[in-house]
């Protein structure tokens, strides 16, 4: 694509947050560089919070427009904000530094909705596993990224890590920077409340590896869950509730291991990945609001 070409297209800004995310970061690019569209170019944008890796090498050697803030800054949603507020680009695409794009009309196809339709301010991808991706998280990955495109009216559920929204969108919302994620969750409920639609597009698809400890799975869901408290305060998740999540998810994940002819391989990946799901969940709905240096640095770095 020569620059007389890109010139004519409609430019999307691709955000990418990272953190040491060498292990996938050029896979991640070169999927970027070989995307096709016939409405679309691009420019990618990294903020990076002190990567001592070969992240910045990497990036470099792609001509990626960087982004440096200072570790102690970070938040997912001041993340986001600063690489919104440099965009130039009509469009912002978001996308993790561990996810890959399955085919080459991953951004094209992630943005279009948002172009088609005046009524569709946020649009997110289908997220599939690989590689080092435990047997729960594909379920939960089967379970809310289906094989089926849809329109929320009603639901507020989206995902940061393959997702997309109109500049002119996030300049009237932004990103809420205290929370300790789901910031997507909170920005798609803006959405739904202004009576504007989510768009979920199947085939704007995704790897999403996470390459986690299991104490690391609980961080996250952990985290997870004390900004679910924050966005919806009426939500209590009590060790009744602990129970029944356990004992249900390990029975659906494992039905489903059944059907594959995985159960015995994975059972005791099911059983240590939903209690780490379940237990961080507890965890996060009960901890205090006020989060110390300490598990700011847990929640937001866990180590490799």
């Amino acid at each position: 694509m020569n620059l007389e070409e890109r010139t004519e297209k409609i430019l999307a800004s691709i955000i990418i947050r990272t953190f040491n995310e060498e292990r996938y970061l050029e896979e991640l690019l070169t999927s970027i560089a070989k995307q096709q569209s016939e409405v679309f170019s691009w420019e990618v944008v990294i903020v990076d919070s002190g990567s001592t890796d070969r992240t910045l090498e990497i990036a470099s050697s792609f001509e990626a427009r960087v982004i440096h803030i200072r570790k102690e800054e970070f938040t997912f949603g001041r993340s986001l904000n600063i690489g919104c507020d440099s965009a130039k680009g009509d469009f912002v695409a978001f996308i993790s530094g561990h996810c890959i794009p399955t085919n080459r009309h991953w951004l094209e196809e992630l943005l279009l909705p948002l172009h088609e339709d005046s009524d569709c301010w946020y649009s997110y991808g289908q997220q599939v596993g690989r590689d080092s991706t435990k047997f729960s998280e594909e379920c939960h990955f089967k379970k809310f990224f289906p094989d089926r495109s849809r329109i929320q009216s009603e639901s507020f559920f989206c995902n940061n890590a393959n997702a997309a929204t109109k500049k002119s969108v996030w300049e009237e919302f932004k990103f809420d920077e205290l929370l300790t994620g789901l910031e997507d969750l909170l920005f798609g409920k803006q959405i739904i409340e202004r009576g504007k639609k989510i768009c979920y597009t199947h085939k704007s698809s995704v790897f999403h590896i996470h390459d986690e400890s299991w104490f690391q799975v609980r961080h996250r869901y952990e985290r997870e869950s004390l900004a679910l408290r924050d966005i919806n305060p009426e939500i209590q998740f009590d060790i009744i509730d602990f129970i029944k999540c356990f004992v249900v998810s390990v029975l659906s994940d494992s039905r489903y291991a059944i059907e594959q002819g995985r159960f015995f391989k994975v059972f005791g990946s099911i059983l240590a990945f939903r209690l780490m799901y379940c237990w961080g969940t507890y965890k996060g709905n009960h901890i205090n609001r006020k989060l110390s240096k300490e598990l700011k640095i847990k929640y937001f770095y866990p180590e490799r």
